[in-house]
Formats: structure tokens, sequence, C-alpha cells
């Protein structure tokens, strides 16, 4: 076999002359007389070659033979195309190849599919034969973009003292939390790992073992409902530092995302991020994870309407509801089935509706106009800058259900008008997370993080008056609407962390037998600490402007959980069964 000297977007009209030997795939193939060209490609993009009968009609005639994805080593010279021949679009498009020597090592048989960018095929062909969708330049550009970003991180973290240590991925199953994927021990029956959904305690352990910062690239897993920026496993970037405040780890988390995204898309974003507590975001936004690169901001107008004679408004706000309105400006020519569209939109979100006005010159509107008075509509139109030509939308229910139905109309509106610039990255914190939430299934609170995060320090006597009033030390991360990150400070003593527990309704017996390794390590002179994770797979989804993560996970799974490619998951034989001491029963429920 010829060894390769040069790559197919390697060579320009400064090799004239030089004999090279270039090896790849057949992108295509095109026979124009005597003379066949082959596009072959790899990695690095493609060089045109040639086969003239004149110079070899041996090799001429094994080139009839060439069909796409045949796999090539071909021996020949530089030389500049012929006059109207050079392909501006190529790095290589001011020459070709003159071939004198052909090897075919491999053929291949024709694809399910065309191995270019722009194909048209169903994502269930592309994940079967996802080896084959790897050979586009398009996915091979993502991780080759995924590569560097890994290693700009590395390199910032290495450079800030951070140390890259391993955690197990054969660990306990915990109570809180996401489902775990659960591993049977073949050496102890009846027992099981967990595989992590986080290094979380682990990376604990390090900073009370005195390593002080660490840091991890890290595969974790979760069995949860999958959505197109969610996948069974992950990966993610994760951070630990001790003595440290948020502050610390905000300014660290910064100056991270400013090299990488200076780096790969030489772009110059703004430090400090925009903060805001959880409290803010929810008001204004209806969201957690607010898209600032639009107004289009939630206005709570249940003072306004609680005394109106629409009843279902006064109701509400007499139940201890809200009603809130957001302002489409300009708006008014949507038709009533947009309208409709628009209330089962919110109903997925559990509003039971969607009520409107539309601000005309001289009137409102709308079925529900005449129930206000002239002050109650001067107090809205002020409340929520009124034009002429404006829509605006209620919503009126819990306040939970009324922020997450508003919030996500806001962002459907917000594309649905044009308002998001998408070359805008708009970052913020959010923080001051409540610290619990009372969760409707288990008739209990359960931690909305996770329960080694630490408390406000001026909340921690709430913890048995108001757990449900205690604030988090908590923050997240976000960009465009998504989040991208999130952390907090740990609890370092065990007192408190004990008090949490009991504020979780966790009795001594679970705590002690499911965390109690960590409580334990808690007495042992634990420092203060705290770190963040970041969705490393979401983060370079943003960074290659894709809208599914599955785009930069070489080999994801499906929806369902399943690889398409290998048939995983799928019945083992009866004898591992054995080995494990297991059975299977399959139990369908409704």
């Amino acid at each position: 076999m010829m060894k390769r000297t040069r790559h197919c977007n390697e060579l320009s009209s400064a090799d004239l002359g030089s004999e090279v030997v270039l090896a790849g795939w057949v992108q295509r193939r095109r026979d124009h007389g005597g003379l066949i060209f082959v596009d072959l490609r790899d990695r690095e993009g493609i060089t045109q070659v040639v086969f003239n009968p004149e110079v070899d009609k041996d090799i001429h005639q094994q080139a009839h033979v060439i069909r796409n994805e045949f796999v090539l080593c071909v021996r020949g010279k530089v030389e500049r195309r012929p006059e109207g021949m050079v392909n501006p679009k190529l790095k290589t498009g001011e020459i070709e190849v003159l071939v004198s020597e052909l090897e075919i090592l491999n053929k291949a048989k024709t694809p399910p599919f065309v191995i270019e960018d722009r194909t048209e095929v169903s994502e269930n062909i592309r994940l079967r034969y996802r080896y084959l969708d790897l050979r586009r330049p398009m996915l091979q550009e993502n991780f080759i973009l995924r590569h560097r970003a890994a290693a700009l991180i590395r390199n910032y973290l290495n450079n800030h003292g951070f140390i890259d240590i391993e955690t197990p991925m054969l660990t306990r199953s915990t109570p809180e939390g996401a489902r775990d994927y659960l591993v049977p021990s073949r050496v102890n029956p009846g027992n099981f790992y967990a595989l992590p959904q986080s290094p979380q305690l682990f990376k604990q352990l390090l900073m009370i073992a005195g390593m002080n910062r660490y840091y991890q690239i890290v595969k974790c897993f979760r069995d949860e409902d999958l959505r197109a920026d969610r996948q069974p496993e992950f990966t993610q970037i994760d951070i630990e530092m001790s003595f440290v405040d948020e502050d610390d780890i905000m300014t660290l988390s910064e100056g991270m995302l400013e090299t990488l995204f200076k780096e790969i898309l030489n772009i110059s974003i703004k430090r400090p991020f925009k903060r805001l507590t959880y409290q803010e975001a929810t008001d204004r936004y209806g969201l957690d994870k607010p898209d600032l690169r639009f107004d289009l901001e939630l206005k709570d107008v249940s003072d306004i309407v609680e005394g109106s004679q629409f009843k279902l408004f006064a109701g509400c706000v007499k139940k201890g509801g809200r009603v809130k309105a957001i302002n489409a400006k300009g708006c008014i020519d949507f038709s009533r089935k947009e309208i409709d569209d628009l209330t089962k939109f919110v109903a997925v979100y559990r509003a039971k509706g969607l009520a409107w006005i539309k601000i005309k010159q001289d009137e409102w509107q709308s079925p529900i106009a005449k129930f206000f008075s002239e002050a109650e509509k001067q107090a809205l139109s002020e409340r929520l800058h009124m034009e002429p030509g404006d829509l605006i939308f209620f919503v009126a229910d819990d306040i939970k259900v009324v922020n997450e139905a508003l919030g996500q109309l806001r962002n459907h509106l917000g594309h649905k008008l044009n308002l998001v610039d998408n070359n805008r990255f708009e970052f913020c914190w959010v923080t001051h997370f409540p610290l619990l939430e009372y969760d409707e299934e288990e008739k209990r609170n359960v931690a909305l993080h996770h329960p080694f995060t630490a408390p406000l320090p001026d909340d921690v006597d709430l913890l048995e008056k108001d757990p449900l009033a205690v604030c988090s030390r908590a923050y997240d991360i976000v960009l465009n609407g998504a989040e991208i990150g999130g952390g907090s400070i740990r609890i370092h003593q065990r007192e408190v962390q004990e008090r949490v527990f009991k504020a979780l309704n966790i009795d001594r017996e679970t705590y002690e037998n499911k965390f109690g390794f960590l409580v334990e390590a808690l007495e042992y002179g634990a420092p203060p600490h705290g770190g963040i994770a970041f969705g490393f797979d979401r983060l370079v989804m943003i960074l290659c402007n894709k809208e599914s993560i599955r785009d930069v996970i070489a080999f994801p799974k499906t929806q369902k959980a399943t690889c398409l490619l290998t048939g995983a998951p799928e019945e083992v034989d009866k004898a591992q069964l054995k080995e494990l001491s297991l059975k299977t029963r399959i139990v369908i429920t409704d």
C-alpha cells in the first residue's frame, strides 16, 4: 500500500509539479469521454484527481469501476486546472492531481443516502447508518469543533490551578433526583450499582480530601424522558472549588466562556454577565431561564383586576392566584384561528384559557372588555403600555401555571414575530432559587436542585419554621433561553446538612444508609466549597448553531433511548441473567 503524504484539503498552486500520495473516499465520479474526474474526500476536504488515458491506459481502465464511497489511494503530480475550470468554492480549487498510480483499497455498496450536507433523509435512517452520516463534512466539522472546545476548556482550567480527577462510574443509587440506570452486581447477588447522574458526592469528597480545585469532562446518566436537548447519557464539564463563594465561581465560569467564544466563534462576549434572582426572572419573564434577546415582559395585573366585574379574574385573585399579561405589540391583525392556536399552545402548560384584548384607536375589541371600568382600563393601559394596534394576552391561575404558560408563550411569540436576533448571545445568571419545593405526587418537600445545596445564611433558621421560604446559594447560567450550566455553594457542616434532610422529610436511618459516608466526612474538617457543571453537549450544540444535541454526539440515542445502529437495548441470554441472579418479568402499564 502506498503511504499518504498529504491530506485532501492541503494542496494549492504552491505545490504545482510536486508528486503526492492522497487517500480517501470518492465523493463523486465524472466520466468526460476520455478523462475521468474523481473528487477525493477525507476529513479535511476535497481534491480533484484526474485519470487520463494518455498518461496510463491501464490505470484509466481501472478507474472505470470506481463508484461513490470507494476507498482509494492515488499517486500523481499536482497540476493547474485548465482555464475556466477553477472552483473558487474549494480551497484546492486551483489545482488537480494527475494520477499515475491507483490502488482501490476497498469497494463500497451504494449508500442508502448521498454523503453530502444537504442530503434529504430521515433522522432514523441517518442514525441507523451513523458511520455513513458521520462522513458528511458538516458533522465532521461539528466534532472537530467539539474537540477544540474540550481542549480549550482543559487548558483554561489547567491554567487556573485545577486538576483533572476521574470519579467512579459504578456507584450507589440515590433517592433524590432523576431515575438512575442500575447495574446488577454478579459477585453481590441481589445488589445493584447505579451509573452516576453526576459526580456530585465524589467531588465534594475531593474537596474534603484537600484537592482544592477539581474538574472533569465526564459522562453522566439519567433515565428520564428525552427531548432534542437531552440524552440518557450526556457529557458535562464538572468543576468544584474550595474556600470560594458564588462570585469566585461566576468569575471563573465567565472567563472560561469568554475564552471559548473568542477562540471558537471569534466573538467577544460582555462581562460581567447580567444577574437576576429567581424571583425577578420568573416575575418578568415567567421562566427561570429567560431569553434576554428581546423584551415582551410579563406584567402582573392582579391588583388592577381583583375588583373588576370579570369574575374569572377577580375570583382567581381572591383564591390566591395571579393574573398576568403580555403585550404583543402591533399584533392586532392576528386572526381568530391564530389566537385559538395560541390558546391551545398555553393549554400544554396547564393554562385553562387565554384571554385577549385588541387595542383599536377608539375602543377595545374583546369578549371581556365590557367587564372593566374606565379606571381599570386606564390602569391596565398604563401598566401594559398599550397603544393602538396592540394585542394583549392574559392568563389567570396559580402563579406557577401563569408564569410557565405566559413564559412559554413569550418565547413562542418572540420567534413568531421575529423579535429574536439569532446572532446575539445573551448570558445571565439566575440566583437565589428556592431551596425546596412541594411535590404533589410525593406529598413532601423535595430539593429544587439537590439536597447538598447550602441555604442562604440568613435563611437557615427558616428550615424548621418555614422551609419553603428558604432561598439557596444555587445559581444557573442561561444563554439565549437555555440553561447551559448550574451549581451551588455546598453544605459543609453536618448540623446544617441534617437540618436540610429533616426539612426534606428524610429520616436519619435513610440518610445514614444513603449518604452516611458524606455526612461522616463533613465531621473531618470539610472546607467551604462549591462548584458548577456545564452541559457540554448543549454548549457545543449552541457553538455549532444546531437545534439538536444529536448533531454533536457521535453515536446518540433516539427519543425512545434506543441506538438504531447497534440495536441497544436488547434482551440478553438467560445464562447471563442466571449469572446475575436475575429473572425478567415484563409488566405492561397504562
